[in-house]
C-alpha cells in the first residue's frame, strides 16, 4: 500500500473555453512536485467533480499518472449521496489504477450515522484499494460522529480519513479512538499546524496549489519538534490562506493560480463563476505582499 501520510494537492481541473486545459495542468502538476508534495487527488471537490464527465475524469487521471509515474500516489474524489453510484465509481478509480480513493460524506440526505456506516462499508467492500473517508460538514451539513469514525477504522480497507471540519478538539477524539495507525490528514488549511500539532500525518489541501513548499516545510518543522517555527509562518500566510475561501473553492484558487501564470484561465464550469474584480484585487495584493506574486 502506498503511504498516505503526507501534503496532498486536491488538484483543481484547468479549463478553456469549457474544455479541459492540459498545458496548464502540465504546468500545476509540474510546480507541485517540484515543491516537494507528495501526491494528488483527482476529480476531488476542489476539482468542479459534480461538473466532470466519466470520461473527463478517466482522462485527467491517465494523464496525471503519465506525469507523476509511480513516484507519488494517486488518489481519485468517488463520493456522492448515492451509495450505489459511489461504489460504481470506486470501481471505476480501482480499473483505472487509482492508489485509494477519497470519498465524502454524503450531502443533502442527512443519513443518520448508522446510515453513513453503511455507506461507507459498502464502498470499502466492493473494491480492494483502500477508502479514505472525507468529513467536511461545512459542504455537507451532516458530520461522522467519532464513534462512527471508530467503527468505520476497523472495517477493512478503511485506513484514514479527511478530517475538514478545523475543529482540532474533533481531530484528537478520533485519534485517540482510532489509534496511531489511522492516517489522519486535514481538510482544513488555516489549522494544518494545530492539527499536526494534535498528532495529525498531513493534509489534503488547497492552499498547496499557491504555497505548497511553505506547507511541505510546515509538516517537516513539525517532525522534528519546531512546532512554533512552524505556527510563527503559517500566521505569515494566514490572511492568503483566508482569501483563497473568500468564496465558495475552488473560485479564488483559480485566480490565484492564473495570476502566478501557471494557469492560462480562471474559468469555472458554471453554477461556479469566476472571482469578483474586488476579491481580485486583495487576492493580489496578499499574494504580493507575502511574495508569491
Amino acid at each position: 500500500m502506498k503511504n498516505f501520510r503526507g501534503t496532498f494537492t486536491a488538484l483543481v481541473t484547468p479549463f478553456k473555453n469549457d474544455k479541459i486545459d492540459y498545458a496548464s495542468l502540465d504546468r500545476l502538476v509540474k510546480h507541485q512536485l517540484d515543491a516537494g508534495v507528495d501526491g494528488f487527488v483527482i476529480n476531488g471537490t476542489t476539482a468542479e467533480s459534480p461538473t466532470l464527465a466519466s470520461s473527463e475524469v478517466a482522462e485527467l487521471f491517465k494523464h496525471v499518472r503519465a506525469l507523476c509515474g509511480d513516484k507519488v500516489p494517486l488518489i481519485v474524489g468517488t463520493g456522492s449521496n448515492s451509495t450505489a453510484k459511489t461504489v460504481e465509481d470506486s470501481k471505476k478509480a480501482q480499473e483505472m489504477g487509482a492508489d485509494a480513493v477519497l470519498v465524502v460524506v454524503p450531502y443533502y440526505n442527512k443519513p443518520p450515522q448508522r446510515g453513513l456506516y453503511e455507506h461507507f462499508k459498502a464502498v470499502a467492500s466492493a473494491i480492494s484499494i483502500p477508502t479514505i473517508l472525507y468529513n467536511v460538514p461545512g459542504r455537507t451539513i451532516t458530520s461522522l460522529a467519532t464513534e462512527t469514525v471508530r467503527d468505520l477504522a476497523k472495517v477493512p480497507g478503511v485506513v484514514g480519513i479527511k478530517e475538514a471540519s478545523g475543529k482540532i478538539d474533533f481531530a484528537k477524539e478520533i485519534i485517540t479512538a482510532c489509534g496511531k495507525d489511522f492516517v489522519m490528514l486535514s481538510g482544513d488549511d488555516g489549522s494544518y499546524v494545530e492539527f499536526l500539532a494534535a498528532g495529525g500525518h498531513g493534509v489534503i489541501s488547497v492552499a498547496t496549489h499557491v504555497i505548497p513548499a511553505q506547507m511541505v516545510q510546515w509538516k517537516k518543522w513539525v517532525s522534528e519538534g519546531q512546532l512554533e517555527k512552524a505556527r510563527a509562518d503559517i500566521n505569515k500566510y494566514m490572511d492568503l490562506i483566508n482569501l483563497l475561501f473568500v468564496e465558495a473553492n475552488p473560485i479564488p484558487v483559480k485566480k490565484a493560480l492564473q495570476l502566478m501564470g501557471i494557469l492560462e484561465s480562471a474559468s469555472l464550469r458554471l453554477p461556479l463563476v469566476e472571482l469578483s474584480p474586488a476579491h481580485t484585487e486583495s487576492l493580489k495584493a496578499e499574494m504580493k505582499k507575502v511574495g508569491v506574486l
